[in-house]
């Protein structure tokens, strides 16, 4: 027997409060705003791409898209910084 999966409508997803979305997930100006409001959608809320595309009116792929575009930038963003802070400690030997 297969699990038969609730699917949601928008309408359910927005009934249930997801749509409110705090202001500081923009402050980070080195993601755009889908970018920001998709990751915070799926860590957060833990929606699925497909659920989040049926609210925004977008395509699945856009937002997988968007997803991973921003955990590329937020990995890249910290990878610098650690070979900063590496970098200065090395001066201060």
């Amino acid at each position: 027997m297969k699990k038969e999966r609730e699917t949601k409508s928008a309408a359910m997803i927005v009934d249930e409060e997801y749509t409110h979305i705090p202001s500081f997930i923009f402050r980070d100006r080195s993601v755009a705003v889908l970018e920001a409001l998709v990751e915070y959608l799926v860590d957060v809320k833990k929606l699925s791409y497909h659920e989040i595309a049926v609210i925004l009116n977008r395509d699945d792929r856009t937002i997988w898209t968007s997803y991973k575009r921003t955990k590329i930038k937020r990995h890249a963003k910290k990878f610098i910084k650690d070979k900063k802070n590496l970098l200065s400690q090395i001066k201060n030997f």
